[in-house]
């Protein structure tokens, strides 16, 4: 790895120290983010000032990244979900790469080990927008190919579980 490389990648925190309760109202916060503490403390069988307290603490140590709404691509006119692999010449690609995040196409950005340096999650209005898309991802330089996968139903997409492994 260089030092144009270093930046990119993100240091893994140690996981935080959750208990059974931590884990429930994590559960309970995935599915409905909005639900008061007062609602969350009946579920919990804790005080609301409680359930503010641990949801304070998850904030604080990164748990909790955000609250935010889970939009509709399709009803947003962006019914097409694809995932790119791009393969690159070297790993300081990579760093271009990142300003793909502006396009508002783009929902993910992955570095992964195989054949492909990373992965990109994308929604388009069509297989026109994609193939424009695919456009701007090939003017970049250092990149070398790409292979698109065209979604044809999304069963399941969640973040991660609270459930602890065993």
């Amino acid at each position: 790895m260089t030092k144009d490389t270093n930046h990119v990648r993100q240091r893994l925190a140690p996981p935080a120290r959750l208990d059974d309760k931590d884990r429930t109202l994590l559960g309970l916060l995935a599915e409905d983010s909005t639900r008061s503490y007062a609602e969350l403390g009946k579920l919990l069988h804790l005080s609301p000032p409680a359930v503010h307290e641990r949801v304070k603490r998850l904030r604080q140590d990164g748990v909790i990244k955000a609250n935010i709404a889970v939009l509709d691509g399709a009803r947003l006119g962006r019914p097409l979900l694809a995932f790119v692999h791009i393969d690159t010449t070297s790993w300081a690609v990579t760093r271009q790469l990142l300003a793909l995040q502006e396009l508002p196409e783009v929902e993910e950005i992955h570095t992964v080990t195989g054949e492909s340096a990373m992965l990109l999650k994308v929604r388009t209005r069509d297989t026109q927008a994609l193939e424009d898309l695919l456009e701007q991802i090939h003017s970049i330089e250092g990149f070398k190919g790409t292979r698109s996968y065209i979604a044809l139903s999304t069963y399941l997409e969640r973040g991660p579980s609270p459930v602890a492994d065993d």
